[in-house]
């Protein structure tokens, strides 16, 4: 069976491969991360590609078959690109602005693949729209409070306490939370890996 690795610390991701049956372990990449595009797909893929790399370059030996994941996510409105809230009025902003609204949430997926004694990539992205309820100020400030958004893309967790105000998605759940293990599945299925063994 492939040794596979995780290239992030984030607990939604660990959580969400393991509840795929995979079996990883986990080194985070410690690189800078530096966007080089204001397209989402674009910059979602780069990023995850970045991760990859990092810690594919950080291993010292590495066998045949070894993968390497490596995993972004961006949330988009009104086709600009909103990062992690700099401090609670940034937060406040990019939730008043979702709030009543229809927005986008990008992941990209990186996966680097040891084979014949190099790297093969395999990249790509999945984009899914949440429909927020109107969500008061004073809701907003209560959520801000809790200090959950702070080092959240767009300022939120799907998964946490700002989803009782989701009024539905298009698309993939767990993409919102921060991989798309179905598509991840897939496009490694089409490459001919199992990613369970």
């Amino acid at each position: 069976m492939s040794k596979i690795i995780l290239a992030s610390a984030s607990p939604r991701r660990k959580e969400l491969l393991a509840k795929a049956g995979i079996s990883f372990t986990v080194i985070p990449a410690a690189g800078e991360e530096k966007r080089t595009s204001e397209n989402p797909g674009e910059a979602v893929q780069q990023l995850a590609r970045d991760k990859a790399e990092w810690v594919a370059q950080s291993l010292a030996e590495c066998e045949e078959g070894t993968l390497v994941i490596g995993s972004d996510t961006i949330v988009v409105f009104e086709n600009r690109i909103l990062g992690k809230p700099k401090d609670r009025r940034d937060a406040a902003e990019t939730l008043e602005k979702l709030q009543g609204n229809t927005h986008q949430v990008y992941t990209g997926v990186s996966v680097l693949e040891r084979k014949a004694g190099k790297w093969v990539e395999h990249t790509f992205f999945e984009s899914t729209d949440v429909t927020f309820y109107p969500v008061s100020r004073e809701e907003i400030q209560d959520y801000i409070a809790t200090g959950e958004p702070m080092d959240k893309a767009g300022s939120y967790g799907i998964q946490g306490l700002f989803g009782i105000y989701v009024k539905g998605i298009c698309g993939d759940y767990n993409n919102v939370v921060g991989l798309p293990v179905a598509r991840l599945f897939h496009e490694m299925k089409k490459s001919g890996i199992n990613l369970r063994g």
